[in-house]
């Protein structure tokens, strides 16, 4: 654990009582103490204080949690900084202790926190689908890029996990061990814009009652992610350009600079080349943008990853639940429905269906009507018991990567089962459905 308060006697007491109780403890005094440990340490939980003497609990907390997304995080308050316990709580503090407290409210309070955040990293995990050729060669371009601090641009539809490919950059980066900062820019008013990516100094506008960092510095040695980079306004457009040309920031209502060492990955799902051309983006900006450009395709184009990204949002989904197996009419759906919500369409179909189905198999009747309704293009037969034949487009496709799997596998499905994310009892299934024989090599 972090613990970061200001007040010696605060602070010697809290270590003291949760060392005395099997927690192990370092402490800091100051928002630059705190930060310089969160980059080269891991922890599972911080305490802060919310008013420091060079700084803001808050910010480090959303520090905290970009490079530590699995550590809780609580905050130490009096009276009179009550105020901040609910930005605190957005940024994701999980509870707060106001000043003074005893030993006992103190040892509850990190208790439950504790124990909350337990379950909530042992069902949030995700992870990337890498099956398909066209996901494999984004990833190549990823390991490529990494290596260097090359600004990078993400193009693709909406929902097609360009946050998650983002972030796999950074992991593999010579910056992992920085914060990731993730802004949705087309999410903040143009007003207000400025202020969260450069910081503001206190009484800068109404309403800034203390200096606060922005985005970028707070990224100071790892990665700041700007999704929906097209739909920023000129006047931005211009400050930005102006932040990646000089490599410093100007906080609002201040005249001094601030150097910066932070790399930008920006996304978009618009066609910025487009906006390019009709004079919405500006020119100079996308340049500087686009040093490196990766596309992430639509799921439609990529539907080998369409059954094991199923499977493994069905997976992470236990709890109260449970069911995880597809049936055959539901594969049959899944792999014919052309999904313009992308992955995140399907996250939210797979968390639909597993309330719906409780631990019984999930079958078509659990999913939307739009998705099971795809089932019947191409007018596909059905058998007596209503199960529905894949369309002649799915039956080659599947066929395809399933005898080239095996290829590769020399004939072991447990091999090629592995390759194609699917479990192996899942690709006899296939090979049976498909009239794949059991010993064919290729």
């Amino acid at each position: 654990m972090l613990v970061v308060d200001d007040e010696p006697d605060v602070l010697g007491f809290v270590k003291e009582i949760l060392d005395a109780n099997g927690f192990v403890c370092d402490c800091a005094s100051t928002s630059r103490q705190a930060l310089g440990m969160l980059r080269s340490q891991s922890y599972n939980l911080l305490i802060t204080d919310i008013r420091l003497p060079d700084g803001s609990g808050i910010d480090i907390i959303r520090i905290a949690r970009e490079k530590h997304p699995y550590m809780a995080a609580m905050v130490i308050t009096g009276f009179a900084s009550i105020e901040g316990v609910k930005e605190a709580m957005d940024l994701g503090a999980m509870d707060y202790i106001p000043k003074p407290f005893s030993m006992k409210e103190l040892l509850l309070a990190v208790e439950n926190v504790v124990k909350k955040q337990s379950i909530r990293k042992h069902t949030s995990g995700k992870s990337l689908i890498l099956n398909s050729p066209s996901m494999k060669k984004v990833m190549e371009l990823v390991e490529k890029v990494s290596i260097t601090d090359s600004t990078v641009l993400l193009t693709g539809e909406s929902g097609t996990g360009k946050e998650m490919i983002a972030r796999a950059l950074h992991r593999m980066s010579r910056r992992a061990a920085g914060p990731f900062i993730s802004v949705n820019s087309g999410g903040i008013p143009e007003g207000l814009l400025e202020s969260e990516l450069f910081g503001h100094v206190k009484g800068s506008y109404t309403g800034a009652h203390a200096t606060t960092i922005g985005h970028f510095q707070a990224a100071e040695g790892g990665t700041l992610f700007l999704d929906e980079i097209g739909n920023m306004g000129h006047p931005m457009q211009v400050k930005l350009l102006r932040t990646l040309q000089e490599r410093e920031v100007t906080p609002v209502g201040s005249i001094v600079s601030v150097p910066i060492n932070t790399r930008l990955i920006s996304a978009t799902n618009s066609d910025i080349r487009r906006d390019v051309d009709d004079g919405s983006f500006r020119r100079d900006l996308f340049y500087r943008l686009n040093v490196f450009e990766i596309k992430i395709p639509p799921l439609r184009e990529r539907p080998m990853d369409v059954i094991p990204l199923a499977e493994h949002f069905l997976s992470s989904m236990r709890g109260p639940f449970g069911g995880e197996e597809l049936s055959e009419n539901t594969i049959t759906a899944l792999l014919t429905y052309s999904w313009p919500g992308n992955v995140r369409e399907l996250e939210n179909v797979m968390e639909r269906a597993v309330v719906l189905a409780g631990k019984e198999k999930i079958t078509i009747e659990h999913l939307p009507d739009w998705i099971s309704g795809s089932s019947f293009m191409d007018t596909p037969s059905t058998d007596s018991d209503g199960t529905l034949h894949l369309n002649v487009f799915v039956n080659s496709i599947e066929r395809h990567y399933i005898q080239k799997a095996l290829v590769a596998s020399g004939g072991v499905k447990s091999r090629a089962a592995s390759k194609l994310g699917l479990k192996r009892t899942t690709l006899l299934a296939r090979m049976k459905k498909l009239g794949i024989e059991e010993g064919w090599k290729g």
